[in-house]
């Protein structure tokens, strides 16, 4: 027992209340995602098990850590705003941070809008939001771009990014990419390094040029002879 305790010091009295409040107190913490659900007819939400033990005083003044409960139906951030959303997966194992709430969340995550408090709870595990992207030292991020601003998968084989000093886009997909749209629009030049490939026809105006040699309806052959024989090479 600590001596001011002993001997009924007022204000060690008041510090031990003061903590015993603090302990309930809940602002945020990491948690690590067990399990994730998302459905057309409800905002996505999480389980989480918060990654911080608590400590719990037995009545012998012994200390022991025991693990938080874990938190179910946690909402989950996706940066979103004027009709458009950022969406990734989120899977087992994940980290993020629990942020709570301080009152009651429910009668809000109901019916939206503005709500009375369905329970007159402060700062409680049961009100907890899940924000994710924080890591922990052994799940460090690899090779973060000093700068550009990268949308990427973890081990950076996949981005898209944006170079804010060059005025450049790069998009690094090693799968594939693909565009579904009924008309695309280049604006300026376009250069491809690789081989074209068409399926469905070529329609176009202007200048056509193949290796040095105009392919449009300008073209002219060399060697033309009435009759059945076969013109010379493009001019």
């Amino acid at each position: 027992m600590n001596k001011l305790q002993k001997y009924g010091d007022p204000i060690a009295a008041l510090s031990i209340a003061m903590r015993a409040t603090r302990a309930d107190f809940w602002t945020a913490m990491p948690g690590i995602i067990q399990s994730f659900e998302s459905a057309a007819d409800r905002p996505p939400t999480c389980s989480v098990q918060p990654a911080i033990k608590a400590q719990v005083r037995g009545i012998d003044g012994s200390v022991t850590s025991v693990a938080l409960p874990l938190l179910v139906d946690c909402p989950v951030q996706f940066p979103a705003g004027g009709n458009c959303t950022l969406t990734f997966p989120v899977a087992p194992g994940d980290e993020c941070l629990i942020v709570f709430a301080s009152r009651c969340i429910d009668a809000w995550w109901q019916s939206g809008g503005v709500q009375e408090q369905a329970e007159l709870r402060m700062h409680d595990l049961s009100d907890g939001f899940v924000l994710l992207g924080f890591r922990s030292r052994p799940r460090a991020l690899a090779g973060v771009s000093g700068n550009s601003t990268q949308l990427r998968s973890d081990d950076g084989a996949t981005y898209i990014e944006l170079v804010p000093a060059s005025g450049v886009v790069n998009i690094v997909a090693p799968g594939g990419f693909n565009v579904m749209a009924p008309q695309v629009t280049f604006s300026a030049a376009v250069a491809i390094k690789g081989l074209l490939s068409y399926l469905a026809g070529l329609v176009g105006n202007g200048v056509a040029t193949m290796n040095g040699k105009r392919m449009d309806d300008m073209h002219t052959h060399s060697g033309v002879q009435p009759g059945i024989g076969k013109s010379g090479s493009v001019n």
